[in-house]
């Protein structure tokens, strides 16, 4: 009986081709979003960039230093997005020419990286939401 579980606690533990190739989708729905909000972002800039060559304002500064603020945040999360992808990629690989010791450690950096991805996406939200209402607060 107890050989039995060891070797079931076994199984749970070791690292198969499955594994890393479940994150391709959720990744690829991720870095969908992220792609998504990006293209939103640029949108508004050359909006603003429209509206402030038009009528210099200083008060669009500080929507231009958001938005620069949250590109970049943008930015960094879809490195971090495709950076874990590719590592899933090569922890395949790794786990395929037999390098167990090697994927493994591939795929828990893979996974920090996306920890990391989806954890600047929280902050990017609340940088988001805290403009827009600031600019709601402007029309009370």
């Amino acid at each position: 009986m107890v050989n039995n579980l060891t070797l079931a606690h076994f199984n749970m533990e070791q690292l198969t081709l499955t594994t890393p190739a479940l994150l391709f989708s959720a990744v690829s729905l991720i870095l969908l979003a992220y792609t998504n909000r990006f293209l939103a972002y640029a949108s508004v800039v050359r909006g603003l960039h429209a509206t402030f060559k038009e009528n210099p304002n200083i008060l669009l500064l500080g929507q231009i230093q958001n938005l620069r603020k949250r590109l970049r945040l943008t930015q960094t999360m879809q490195v971090l997005g495709i950076s874990s992808l590719l590592l899933c990629v090569i922890c395949m690989f790794m786990i395929y020419v037999h390098l167990s010791a090697l994927a493994e450690i591939t795929f828990a950096v893979a996974l920090v990286l996306l920890i990391l991805s989806l954890a600047l996406s929280v902050r990017e939200i609340q940088i988001s939401v805290k403009a827009l209402d600031l600019q709601l607060s402007d029309m009370e």
